[in-house]
């Protein structure tokens, strides 16, 4: 007795060590390129509407030798009641699996725009099976052939969910790059995926693929081509092409299919996240169902204090260093338009904060101040993809963005003022002495109002002539306009004070964070070496960098001889800050409610 149930135990567990190759040995069989001939005839398998798979015939037509983008490619005529009704081959169609006399061929991956749309061609699944087999970190597995494309490439229609008018104009100029076309679908996405209780995803099926989720959705659709458990191959063709790939993949939901003179394509939305897509080359897209992929969380307030109304949205996209920031900004971009629903000029106020593993304090946070007569909201978003890009693509190390938290305040009033003039308390100083500065600043169409700074003069500042200049934090530098008033354009270089690029992501996050505002009021001394005589009786002030409002000429500027200054001991006003930097105490500002256009200098006689 005891022996028998030796004996069951045994054969119980050699069942349960045989399972996984029971079920490989129950995936279906593969019909190589090479018995492949022409007259043959076969099935195909897609969603044309809501989740019903359904198919349509294929008749071989000949194989195309190398001409894909991982090797050979199938030409096929399509036919039937599916084809009839969608006009042909339709993009979101593509991946859809192919199969003769019941083994799988391969997916339908391309056809051409403005001919017979029935036509197409179909990559093999044995190109698409070595997606798996991949290792980032060997060299791919493709051909020389993987740049080279079969026939004109057709534009990947994205289906953007809540997106405004200009932000899908924003979207289509920056996707340009990539040959992806947004186009506008309603619908709604749920994001409850219940522990991974997705439907069962198989052959035919059609999938997403998610580069931005939340209350906006961008992402496209295709056709699952064969699953093996937990792991999914699709489309037949690339997405981005981008190797290595970090994209959502997700349920969809599809209303219908289109049939166009020059392309149909399938409308529909995502829905559920049920996985990740980590491989996306010429033969088509991997995933792998139950993973997600690493993203950029963004939590965007946006307040229009004419509309008296608050939006707060969200939004998860995914971490691409190249596609990530301006996704992201765009996304921000998208949040404004929703909140103030008109187009023009105004004023924001913007502010924030990213945390990311990687960076000094694990906290960038940043403020300013924006004006412009044309969309605010475009401006408004600069310095956001300015920071993402610089984490996301810097040389020095790798960084994980955990979470991005963005306030902005629209407000369809110019706050703009103008600097007209900079009084100094007293012209004769001594080192160390601390004088009051009072700068008249006239705000658009308002009376002008006094601004008071205190300004330190450097303990170990030399006897003679001490220039400040007094500017607004988005203005040109004076000592670069002094160069380019005394030489010509092509030695402008040799007089420009040379930019010190970074030595690591810690320096590039500080120059960042401490940069000068557009709303501060900027008072610092000038390194006159080398440059006397250098100014002219011009009256002429300098041109704003970031703000587009016009300036006012400033004070006449005077032809002194100057010495190098050197650097200045902290301000004792507790209401001036000093520069950030450590290597430059020669600064110090005051942050107002307008953004500062125009400048000054004042001349102060040093004496011992």
């Amino acid at each position: 007795m005891l022996r028998i149930m030796r004996r069951c135990l045994a054969a119980l567990l050699a069942v349960c060590f045989m399972l996984p190759i029971a079920y490989v040995q129950a995936a279906p069989d593969f019909l190589p390129v090479d018995q492949i001939t022409k007259g043959m005839h076969g099935i195909a398998k897609t969603v044309v509407s809501g989740k019903e798979i359904e198919e349509f015939g294929v008749e071989v037509l000949g194989v195309m030798k190398q001409k894909g983008p991982a090797g050979d490619l199938i030409l096929v005529r399509t036919y039937g009641d599916v084809i009839d009704r969608t006009g042909g081959i339709a993009q979101g169609m593509s991946g859809s699996p192919v199969y003769i006399n019941g083994k799988l061929v391969g997916a339908i991956a391309y056809g051409w725009s403005l001919t017979d749309h029935r036509i197409g061609m179909v990559t093999p699944i044995a190109d698409m099976l070595k997606l798996w087999e991949i290792n980032d970190r060997q060299a791919p597995l493709e051909s020389k052939q993987f740049q080279e494309e079969p026939a004109e490439p057709v534009a990947t229609p994205l289906m953007a969910t809540g997106f405004g008018e200009q932000a899908l104009k924003m979207l289509t100029d920056k996707l340009k790059p990539y040959n992806l076309v947004p186009y506008a679908v309603g619908g709604s996405m749920s994001d409850d995926n219940n522990g991974i209780a997705y439907r069962t995803v198989e052959p035919g099926s059609t999938v997403g693929v998610q580069l931005v989720r939340g209350d906006f959705s961008l992402g496209a659709l295709g056709t699952v081509t064969y699953v093996e458990g937990d792991k999914i191959l699709a489309f037949g063709h690339p997405f981005l092409k981008r190797g290595k790939a970090n994209y959502f993949l997700t349920d969809t939901e599809v209303y219908t299919t289109l049939s166009g003179l020059e392309n149909s394509f399938k409308v529909g939305t995502s829905t559920e996240a049920i996985g990740m897509i980590n491989q996306d080359r010429g033969a088509g897209i991997a995933g792998q169902l139950g993973q997600f992929p690493g993203i950029i969380p963004l939590r965007i307030t946006v307040t229009d204090k004419n509309l008296g109304r608050t939006n707060e949205l969200w939004a998860q996209v995914v971490q691409n260093e190249e596609m990530g920031p301006t996704l992201s900004a765009v996304s921000v971009f998208n949040a404004i338009e929703k909140t103030t629903d008109r187009l023009g000029s105004g004023t924001a106020k913007v502010g924030f904060e990213i945390s990311a593993a990687g960076i000094p304090g694990e906290s960038l946070k940043r403020e300013n101040m924006f004006y412009t007569q044309g969309n605010i909201g475009e401006l408004a978003v600069a310095e956001i993809h300015e920071a993402l890009t610089l984490l996301a693509g810097n040389q020095y190390n790798s960084v994980d963005i955990m979470d991005v938290k963005v306030n902005v305040t629209i407000d369809s009033e110019r706050r703009t003022a103008t600097i007209l003039e900079a009084k100094a308390g007293a012209t004769d100083v001594k080192p160390g002495d601390t004088i009051d500065i009072a700068v008249k600043i006239k705000p658009y169409r308002s009376e002008p109002v006094t601004r008071h700074i205190s300004y330190t003069v450097p303990q170990d500042q030399q006897e003679g002539t001490l220039m400040l200049a007094v500017r607004g934090g988005g203005m040109i530098s004076v000592a670069q306009l002094m160069g380019k008033r005394q030489v010509g354009e092509d030695d402008i270089s040799k007089l420009f004070i040379p930019k010190v690029r970074p030595k690591s992501l810690e320096d590039a996050v500080k120059d960042l964070v401490n940069r000068d505002r557009n709303n501060d009021i900027v008072v610092e001394a000038v390194d006159m070496a080398g440059f006397d005589g250098a100014f002219g009786n011009e009256g002429k002030g300098t041109r704003p960098v970031t703000d587009k409002f016009e300036t006012t000429p400033s004070p006449a500027l005077k032809e002194p001889t100057v010495k190098k200054s050197a650097k200045s001991s902290s301000s004792q006003n507790k209401n001036i800050k000093n520069t950030k930097s450590d290597e430059d105490k020669r600064k110090v500002y005051i942050t107002t409610d307008y953004i500062i256009d125009g400048d000054t200098q004042l001349v102060l006689n040093v004496v011992k």
